[in-house]
């Protein structure tokens, strides 16, 4: 059967839905990756969803939903790089999405439609940070034209490297 999908911009009131689409992804995509200790501290719904409600507040970002038959799915979160030598770099922050639809095709989606948004902002560059241990996102993101660079950085007990793409 054939799902609907929909793709819109977040809006105020969106928080609830963001903080659980991020936190219930990172509860499965990360737990072998970040120690017990951060990953609880990383998935606190409500400090997620206070950092939605800022960000929402201050219009900081562009983020997006998509929803497959009217039920929020995936997340995704850009705005200019916060790397001060990649300025004109955009930087994809990131990409959640629930663990019953991995695989169908909706992050390629929201993807496509996020690197269409970044090029409409006059950008022709993306970058992002993922997990060296994050074999499956790593793929993803590769199989999209994005390449490894050798740029790395901690985050919390992982290693993060960073990708690029020209759009």
């Amino acid at each position: 059967m054939e799902k609907n999908t929909d793709i819109r911009k977040v809006q105020m009131g969106d928080e609830n839905t963001l903080a659980y689409i991020q936190t219930e992804s990172w509860k499965i995509a990360f737990q072998q990756i970040l120690s017990k200790e951060v990953l609880e501290k990383c998935i606190n719904i409500d400090k997620a969803k206070e950092m939605y409600a800022n960000l929402l507040i201050n219009k900081v970002g562009n983020g997006w939903i998509l929803s497959v038959d009217n039920m929020p799915h995936c997340i995704a979160y850009w705005d200019k790089t916060r790397d001060e030598d990649m300025s004109d770099y955009a930087e994809l922050i990131c990409i959640h999405s629930l663990q019953q639809n991995w695989g169908k095709g909706y992050g390629s989606m929201m993807l496509e439609h996020v690197t269409g948004d970044i090029k409409a902002a006059e950008f022709d560059k993306v970058m992002l940070w993922v997990f060296e241990e994050n074999t499956r996102a790593r793929k993803f993101y590769e199989n999209h034209g994005f390449i490894a660079t050798e740029k790395k950085k901690t985050f919390y007990d992982a290693v993060e490297i960073m990708y690029y793409k020209a759009l």
